[in-house]
């Protein structure tokens, strides 16, 4: 028997409020991942990891927040505690070596496609393993080609996320790449979901687990806590206002000269001696 799923049982409350989590964490880690450019190799890794970490807790959390809308009428759901959290670090683990790729070679080229690539499939990875994670008493079936779409989706998101945030052009810049990234998360979410059908087992077994109402507690008070930690040290951090460097770090900028002015700077004195030098050999015969 096939079950009646209902993604929206808070009508729009739980899709809103998910958004807004990714569109968060999405913002803390690209700013993050902006500030890394601005910086000398050896602050670069914190700024990186920082990053990672706020936009795995961000999409982790707005999966979940959109999951506690979703219900099939015939049955409960519960969820694997553990399947759950090992969900949360995959997401870190496959964002972070997206970022710290862009963040070393740069947002352009295949750099940034393999960066974005990584990330998006990070974002595919968190979603399914989280899938994986519930337990009621039916089996969970996909559309393959409807699968394949939401991955596509969140790899050719998170690359253009990643490609502004590498932009290095102000706050703004930065807010609209975290709305790309909202939009990477959430729009992969409710595709995956589109995906999903649910045969029940029909045999009454009560399913093992923890209950939506009581994984939403860790899910607030842990990863929001850790999201409103990141903030705050964007936000007292005075380069990340500016979006580009005080002090202009020439280090790793292709295209741009490191410092064009002191060669010149050697090159004139040498002229100016040799026509101190050429002028004074013939007048010395003239003044005799």
């Amino acid at each position: 028997m096939q079950g009646t799923i209902d993604g929206f049982s808070y009508g729009l409350v739980t899709p809103l409020v998910a958004y807004l989590m990714a569109c968060l964490g999405g913002a803390l880690g690209l700013r993050c991942t902006t500030r890394s450019m601005l910086v000398s190799r050896s602050w670069r890794p914190g700024w990186l990891a920082l990053g990672s970490a706020a936009i795995g807790s961000g999409i982790w959390t707005m999966h979940f927040v959109a999951m506690m809308g979703f219900t099939v009428k015939e049955t409960p759901i519960h969820y694997d505690k553990a399947m759950t959290f090992a969900s949360l670090a995959v997401a870190i683990v496959m964002v972070g070596v997206g970022i710290f790729i862009v963040g070393y070679r740069g947002a352009r080229g295949a750099a940034l496609f393999t960066g974005g690539t990584i990330t998006g499939l990070g974002i595919a990875s968190m979603h399914y393993l989280g899938m994986a994670g519930m337990r009621l008493d039916g089996k969970l079936e996909y559309n393959t080609f409807t699968v394949a779409v939401s991955v596509v989706i969140a790899m050719g998101a998170a690359t253009a996320a990643l490609w502004a945030a590498g932009q290095v052009r102000g706050l703004l810049w930065s807010v609209g790449a975290s709305l790309v990234m909202g939009l990477a998360v959430s729009g992969m979410h409710y595709t995956g979901m589109a995906a999903l059908d649910v045969h029940l087992h029909g045999t009454g077994a009560a399913a093992t687990g923890d209950s939506p109402a009581a994984l939403l507690a860790p899910m607030l008070v842990g990863p929001l806590a850790f999201l409103v930690l990141a903030g705050v040290v964007v936000l007292y951090d005075p380069k990340m206002i500016m979006g580009r460097p005080a002090g202009a770090p020439v280090e790793h900028k292709p295209g741009v000269p490191a410092h064009p002015t002191v060669p010149h700077q050697a090159r004139r004195p040498a002229l100016r001696t040799r026509r101190t030098t050429g002028s004074r050999g013939p007048r010395t015969p003239q003044n005799h």
